[in-house]
């Protein structure tokens, strides 16, 4: 019900907000570099443009500033993947409500002479503590996306600073995860992705999984409304309509059926 409720008011209130979206009805959408370069959101948008006749427009940056631009007004719907910072980001009234779409995972990287002797392993805490024991070069993305967040998670919990050795074994990219898995390759360094960026990754190199499967590695993906009580020019309507084909029937399908090289990248997961 109050889903119900809160979608009448932005229905509402998208219809009155910005008059030359009903000339050329389009939406801003804040994503992530890896629903872009993983090639998703060339997917599955074209079955949602041709159904409703409205563009998605796609800002692809870190989780970071996907939410920060989203706070500023600059866009209607956000597409990302670091769940406490979404919620965050509702509660403190800038999203209209949160919804799970779809999830893969990240995995460990790294190059075949494995110089921490971590592969194979399902234990990703274990394995950063011997990346770090060793000394190992490590490429991060630094730069506060979902995935960077997922990894100083994780470096919390094998207690270790790693940013303390910046410069030395530790490097910060401050880039997205195309062109750090780029600088891992170019610098047989370890580093952390998500499994859909490294599949469609073309300069694997000397790169390798390494390690996977530990469930701490699961990276669930969030779909927001930018609240239009806040940025009245937000396309409130159009947006939610993005939201409600994302999350029912045919949006979860099209996620589903996306595969590279006969395998799925990303698992539809909404309620």
């Amino acid at each position: 019900m109050i889903r119900n409720f809160l979608r009448a008011a932005v229905v509402t209130l998208g219809l009155t907000a910005a008059p030359a979206s009903a000339e050329a009805p389009f939406i801003v959408v804040q994503s992530t570099t890896s629903t872009q370069n993983s090639g998703l959101l060339d997917y599955i948008l074209p079955g949602f443009e041709a159904e409703t006749g409205i563009d998605v427009r796609v800002v692809a940056v870190g989780t970071g500033q996907a939410i920060r631009n989203a706070i500023n007004g600059d866009g209607d719907v956000l597409l990302v993947h670091a769940k406490q910072a979404e919620e965050q980001f509702v509660t403190e009234g800038w999203g209209v409500e949160r919804f799970d779409v779809m999830y893969n995972d990240f995995v460990l990287v790294g190059p075949k002479s494995d110089p921490a002797k971590v592969r194979g392993g399902t234990d990703i805490v274990a394995a950063l503590a011997a990346v770090a024991g060793a000394e190992a070069t490590f490429a991060s993305r630094g730069d506060d996306s979902g995935t960077h967040k997922a990894e100083m998670r994780l470096w919390d919990t094998v207690d270790t600073d790693p940013t303390a050795a910046s410069g030395t074994w530790y490097r910060e990219t401050g880039s997205g995860m195309g062109a750090t898995l780029n600088v891992a390759s170019g610098m047989d360094a370890y580093t952390l992705t998500d499994r859909a960026t490294w599949q469609s990754f073309g300069n694997q190199g000397n790169l390798e999984v390494l390690v996977q499967g530990d469930p701490r590695l699961f990276n669930q993906y969030g779909v927001i409304l930018v609240n239009p009580e806040k940025h009245p020019r937000a396309r409130a309507a159009a947006g939610q309509r993005f939201i409600d084909w994302l999350i029912g029937p045919d949006g979860q399908s099209a996620i589903a059926s996306y595969k590279l090289d006969g395998q799925q990248l990303f698992f539809p997961n909404a309620d």
